[in-house]
């Protein structure tokens, strides 16, 4: 303290525009980079830590020529589609959407192969497969051809052919994938510890032109879309044209959040700036804290700039939760130098300023320290946005301290505020009625706090973590309103792939080795598997099991659209006049499928170079009883247990793999996250105030508002999701802050008259007061955060808000009455006995 106190004196209050000078080179300095602060949607920043999903999913990709880079633009004309004139309107659609420079092809109900003339077989398909571009097709032929054709429907057509689609395909450069290769050959040599300077050199270089290059990519993809819904919005009097796709999305994901950082960041300063100043009223304690929030927030962002820190989904709230961490600092040194005043009217502002910062650096530091600590669970949680998170806000928090005790007693001293009425005044404030209502009713407050902590455990129990990804948004958005009409007329919206592996060796399918011992014609008829015949998925009973499979991922309420070899098999029985395929046939489908069907029919289904089949499935995202997990779970036991297929052989991927990953970790990620919270703010209370009775009477507010928060969303239904899972360390950051300052200035004001009733009303009065108004001030801000179009931002803000409120109850009732009741500072002096007789 005595360091502390001297360079204050030596070095802060004497040169307070030698201070901001210094602050405006870094400021300078953290300018030079907001050009590289970005924001990240990407599948990437959605995943596990060391998670191999989305490896899997790549590589699956690749080995099948298979990708979601692409965009769903659904179509419902206001009158017939199949007719001249509409399908001449929606030609010049696709013409205008193909034209566009990024646009690598498009598929379309107008350029798929139809299948309905008389004379088609397996040996004319390559000469008599029409098409609506290139040939002459009647529209009410090529109606019943697309619907017949099990391909298509619910895929580029409606059951009812009202609505179709056109899937406009953004190729990735070849460029990206290079580039994402380097990147993780060195990213794997250095986590091996095999690495050398030159190559830890070599992944930073690579890490860079990495992100650069997907930065560019980002940014033309953002234009692309643009042009798309230029276009689009041109045909809307024709027909109602939704956009979808994950592309989209993630530009949606970007756009939601780079709105809720400027425009909500900007809404949440006003609102906290108006509130401050209905509370002051005094132009000084508005400028002084929009300085010291702003400040922070300008150092984190040019930071997070020079380290090319992206923003994701999560964090992009750091914004907002730094200026009410930056805020309650400044409200706490705002009340506390007003106390002073109160008390000493007539003393210097300098000295004033002076026992103001000396006073309140202390519990400040123990807040900021505990509230790092909380934060710092995050990186505990195992997600990698989380995690980030976490980090980021642990920084955060360290520059606001810093900040607040530099800023503000530099910018007093240059600009210190007068004496008004209400400083003078002897009021008794509003917040002492907490104090008489606890001293009436301690009972009340015990006995009420009890019910509300087994209210939270049952509201806990309920929690789920099972959410719509449809549900993040406002049903009024076109990111909505494109899910809802792909979920319900074209087949379903988040892609699953399940791969079968054919690695079993012929003994172990309980047929014979050597058919041809047998009367059995392998050309013919169905005779197992032989070492002859097992390099080739083309064989009856191989296709009898992926027949198999696909039924029953076909009869499954969750499921869409489903695709597999099976899909192509109907397709080519559908040709050989509605009859079956024998075994003969089926070992030239390779050969009788034309060249430029391969990419369509054989290719995205089977890989025969590594012995694997896929089944492409959209889960339908608006199905109410949807449960990811189980449905995983479900389709895995089904495989193994009833169609024989063993653990290593059933592969799932996509990004319903992905997603579900990461939900499924949060309820285990959130219990260990308040877990590590508690234990950890119980140890720095055992440090800072020396008393395990303390310690527990301090952790006791923090544990029923945050329980209080998980308990809400239990008994609301609310899911646990990327966002909601950090505000119980949230709300237990924000508690924590209300008892460190609650139970510093308890033991300054006990230590006058060993009076527990007459210390708490004085509290109250004081730094109750200032708890109240951070309370209020942070609550009224985080309420523009409901008109976001993002829901989990809304979540964000309600619950941020009701923490507040739960922590300022709790420590301004459960708090003294503990205190008062346990006597933690000694035996009582005063008429502390007669307390809580009701």
């Amino acid at each position: 303290m005595n360091r502390f106190s001297a360079l204050y004196d030596r070095l802060i209050l004497p040169h307070p525009l030698m201070v901001l000078a210094v602050l405006a080179i870094f400021l300078g300095l953290a300018a030079l980079r907001f050009d590289q602060f970005r924001l990240d949607a990407s599948a990437e920043s959605l995943v596990l830590e060391n998670d191999r999903s989305l490896e899997q999913y790549r590589q699956v990709n690749r080995r099948f020529t298979t990708s979601d880079d692409f965009l769903v633009v659904t179509y419902t004309p206001r009158d017939e589609l199949f007719t001249e004139q509409g399908l001449s309107d929606l030609r010049r659609l696709r013409d205008e959407l193909q034209a566009l420079e990024a646009v690598g092809s498009t598929n379309s109900i107008l350029n798929v192969p139809l299948l309905h003339s008389p004379s088609l077989t397996l040996d004319t398909v390559d000469s008599e497969i029409k098409t609506l571009d290139a040939d002459e097709v009647a529209p009410e032929t090529a109606r019943d051809a697309l619907l017949s054709n099990p391909l298509y429907p619910n895929l580029l057509i409606s059951e009812d052919a009202q609505t179709t689609a056109i899937q406009v395909n953004l190729p990735t450069p070849e460029r990206y994938f290079e580039l994402l290769r380097e990147r993780n050959r060195l990213r794997d040599l250095v986590a091996a510890g095999d690495a050398s300077d030159e190559q830890h050199l070599e992944l930073e270089q690579a890490r860079d032109a990495f992100i650069r290059y997907t930065e560019t990519l980002g940014k033309e993809r953002d234009i692309t879309i643009n042009r798309v819904r230029d276009i689009l919005d041109e045909h809307q009097d024709k027909a109602e044209i939704h956009l979808g796709g994950v592309p989209m999305v993630v530009s949606d994901m970007i756009r939601f959040i780079q709105n809720d950082l400027s425009t909500f960041g900007l809404g949440v300063l006003v609102f906290l700036l108006v509130t401050l100043a209905i509370i002051f009223r005094q132009w000084r304690w508005v400028l002084v804290p929009l300085l010291c929030c702003g400040f922070t927030v300008w150092l984190m962002i040019g930071f997070l700039g020079w380290a090319q820190w992206p923003v994701t989904v999560i964090s992009s709230n750091f914004v907002a939760l730094l200026l009410i961490m930056t805020l309650s600092l400044t409200i706490h040194l705002i009340v506390r130098y007003r106390e002073f005043q109160h008390d000493d009217p007539g003393a210097a502002p300098g000295e004033t300023l002076r026992r103001t910062v000396y006073a309140m650096v202390k519990p400040c530091f123990y807040m900021a320290i505990t509230t790092i600590v909380a934060f710092g669970s995050l990186t505990f949680s195992g997600i990698r946005p989380v995690i980030d998170f976490g980090w980021m806000m642990t920084l955060g928090l360290a520059v606001a301290f810093l900040i607040t005790f530099v800023v503000f007693p530099a910018l007093l001293a240059l600009l210190p505020p007068p004496l008004d009425a209400r400083v003078t005044s002897d009021r008794i404030p509003f917040t002492d009625a907490f104090a008489r209502f606890t001293e009436r009713f301690g009972r009340v407050v015990l006995t009420g706090s009890l019910v509300i902590a087994v209210l939270c455990a049952i509201g806990i129990s309920r929690l789920t973590v099972e959410n719509s990804f449809v549900d993040y948004f406002k049903s009024s958005t076109e990111i909505h309103q494109g899910m809802v009409t792909i979920d319900n007329r074209l087949g379903g919206t988040t892609p699953l792939d399940v791969v079968i592996t054919d690695d079993l060796p012929p003994e172990a399918s309980g047929v014979e080795q050597d058919p041809f011992a047998s009367s059995c014609d392998p050309f013919v008829d169905d005779c197992g598997e032989t070492e002859e015949y097992r390099d080739t998925w083309y064989t009856f009973q191989k296709m009898n099991r992926l027949e198999k499979v696909h039924d029953y991922l076909d009869s499954l309420p969750e499921t869409g659209k489903v695709l597999s070899i099976d899909t192509t098999l109907a397709i080519l029985a559908q040709i050989n006049q509605g009859e079956p395929l024998d075994a003969l046939e089926l070992a030239f489908v390779p050969a009788a499928v034309p060249d430029d069907l391969k990419d369509i029919l054989l290719t995205p289904y089977i890989s025969e170079e590594h012995d694997q089949a896929r089944f492409s499935i959209r889960i339908l995202e608006t199905q109410p009883d949807l449960r990811r997990q189980a449905l995983l779970e479900r389709i895995h036991t089904h495989l193994t247990t009833e169609l024989g297929f063993s653990d290593d052989q059933v592969l799932f991927t996509g990004m319903t793999v992905m997603y579900n990953n990461m939900l499924q970790s949060l309820f285990d990620s959130q219990i260990k996250t308040i877990g590590v919270v508690l234990l950890a703010i119980l140890s720095m209370f055992l440090v800072l105030f020396r008393s395990f009775k303390l310690a527990l009477v301090g952790i006791a507010p923090n544990i029923i508002a945050a329980g209080s928060v998980l308990g809400l969303m239990g008994w609301l239904g609310i899911p646990l999701d990327m966002m909601t899972i950090t505000v119980a360390a949230i709300t237990v950051g924000i508690a924590v802050d209300d008892t460190i300052h609650y139970i510093h200035r308890f033991r300054t004001e006990i230590a006058k008259d060993g009076d527990y009733l007459a210390a708490m009303h004085r509290c109250h009065r004081s730094i109750g007061q200032a708890m109240f108004y951070t309370s209020l001030t942070i609550i009224s801000g985080f309420s523009i955060l409901v008109l976001s179009n993002f829901i989990p931002t809304i979540y964000f803000g309600v619950f941020t808000g009701f923490a507040m409120l739960m922590a300022l109850v709790g420590a301004l009732t459960l708090l003294p009455r503990l205190l008062v009741l346990t006597k933690p500072f000694g035996p009582d002096s005063g008429s502390g006995d007669r307390q809580g007789s009701h």
